[in-house]
């Protein structure tokens, strides 16, 4: 890739179009959660009925919900080609300094600040969950290979180097990211595209056995719009990831052009290409012959209580060697963890590197290399505390550890999703190109969406059995924790003049018509 030279403290412009669209790529993952999540997609009930019929529509309308999401952040991308690093913590202040408007200057620190802090809670908290993932990954793997379950001491050995190898490549830059991402979205979309017309050609070649849903309309028609509902609150954690490359404007040549396409580009081939065609051919192979448990349950019923629903899939309807090609494959969802691990790092640091140049953050996290301009000081800490949650997420005695790490960044997700929709219709608000449909119908339903749909997804924990109650209320526990941290820092931070006069000097050069 094109790289120029950036001047001493300043990171290096190298990313094309094809560039930033890979990075957010490699964060949505063409196919991984299709492995790691259909488990849980199957599970999910609602009064004792399962709704994982509409597991492929609920995907659908989770894609409708990210596509208004992207948009807004793609409308804001090419309105502030200056953000840099920012993402969403810029576009929140830009929006409120509007040169028409001078008292709302006063309201925008508030508001960066508070979308600042909130992005950790996706972006800090999510690469641990990826670190979790991979060591369960792992765990399958080994036991498959030589049919012996690993204890929990080795899965967190492997969290830990996990963690540490995907931190050493995107310590060398984002140039060697890219290139690492690219390989591995290669690689794992073939296999899983490939596995996705066998699992069809399977079903045709079969047809007079029992099938969980009748035919192809069955898996694309919705049985019940509430389940459908149901289900787009996991389906909707599949898509999440093309914003982040609005953090990579500091490093793309063209971010004027490139970040605005790219958002969108990304999420059309993961979630409407990708993810669609391989939810659809999954749930078109499901029936009791394909999906067995030794309890006497089938179909989507064991698929519920299956760490790995489609390598158990692979191999019943392979028969001799299935089990080579599911560790195959298995392997290669482990690659496209690397990726999404790596991007969504990549991400959470250059947020906080832009708060901490503007000192709202602690000014350490605000260091870039010498040699590789990257905020290295952020991702080793990153590095640390994803190796920490991994250890807790992979423990296989404790499983609810997992599900409490993922609510709360679930929870931080859709507020700042639904944040910057409305950031979207406020930053629009006086602009001469202002569209109504494109600036305030787009991004006002989309933030309704986005809170509705967390709103569901913690109604969902909160009124299920068993666990998933106190797994909720230590989720949002965090998040509480984590409000009132933020809180406090900004009171006592001890830069908190300087914070206030780069704000104010923002201020005065966008009312004067200056871009910062």
């Amino acid at each position: 890739m094109a790289e120029t030279v950036a001047p001493t403290g300043e990171m290096k412009r190298s990313l094309t179009l094809t560039g930033v669209t890979v990075n957010a790529m490699a964060l949505i993952a063409p196919g991984a959660f299709l492995w790691t999540t259909f488990q849980v997609q199957a599970a999910l009930s609602r009064g004792g009925t399962s709704t994982a019929p509409d597991m492929w529509t609920g995907l659908l309308f989770a894609l409708v919900l990210a596509m208004l999401t992207a948009y807004s952040y793609s409308e804001l991308a090419r309105i502030y080609p200056d953000a840099g690093t920012g993402s969403s913590y810029y576009f929140a202040e830009a929006a409120l300094l509007d040169r028409s408007k001078p008292n709302r200057r006063h309201f925008a620190r508030f508001a960066k600040l508070s979308v600042g802090w909130i992005s950790h809670l996706y972006y800090w908290i999510y690469p641990g969950i990826m670190v979790a993932f991979t060591a369960t990954l792992f765990g399958y793997i080994y036991s498959a290979l030589f049919n012996h379950t690993l204890s929990y001491f080795p899965l967190a050995l492997v969290a830990i180097a996990f963690s540490f190898i995907v931190g050493y490549i995107a310590y060398r830059g984002i140039t060697g990211s890219t290139n690492t991402n690219i390989v591995i979205l290669v690689v794992q979309t073939i296999s899983l595209i490939a596995i996705t017309v066998w699992f069809i050609f399977y079903r045709v070649g079969h047809p007079h056995q029992a099938w969980d849903l009748a035919n192809a309309a069955h898996v694309v028609i919705p049985h019940s719009y509430v389940n459908m509902l149901y289900q787009s609150t996991i389906a909707i954690l599949l898509l999440v990831g093309f914003e982040s490359i609005t953090a990579l404007g500091a490093e793309a040549i063209r971010p004027e052009k490139d970040i605005k396409r790219g958002v969108i580009i990304s999420l059309l081939i993961q979630g409407g290409i990708c993810y669609l065609f391989e939810y659809f051919g999954a749930n078109f192979a499901v029936s009791p012959h394909t999906l067995a448990a030794p309890a006497g349950t089938s179909g989507y019923a064991a698929a519920a209580t299956n760490s790995a629903p489609i390598g158990t899939m692979l191999q019943q309807t392979i028969g001799k060697g299935g089990t080579a090609v599911s560790v195959l494959v298995a392997l290669t969802v482990l690659l496209a963890l690397i990726g999404t691990t790596l991007a969504c790092l990549n991400t959470g640091v250059r947020v906080t590197y832009s708060m901490a140049k503007d000192k709202e953050m602690p000014s350490i996290l605000g260091l870039l290399h010498g040699d590789f301009a990257t905020p290295h000081t952020a991702i080793w800490i990153l590095v640390a505390l994803s190796a920490a949650l991994g250890v807790f997420g992979a423990n296989p005695h404790q499983v609810d550890n997992l599900t409490q790490i993922t609510l709360a960044s679930n929870t931080g997700t859709f507020l700042v999703y639904g944040f910057t929709c409305i950031i979207a219709v406020v930053a629009f608000a006086s602009r001469h190109d202002r569209h109504p449909l494109k600036h305030l119908l787009i991004p006002g339903v989309g933030a309704l969406m986005n809170i509705a749909e967390l709103i569901g997804v913690v109604y969902i924990a909160v009124q299920g059995s068993g666990t998933s109650p106190g797994n909720a209320y230590k989720a949002l526990g965090v998040v509480g924790l984590w409000c009132v941290i933020g809180a406090l820092w900004v009171l006592l931070n001890p830069s908190s003049k300087h914070a206030k006069e780069v704000n104010k000097k923002r201020a005065d050069q966008r009312q004067a018509g200056a871009t910062v």
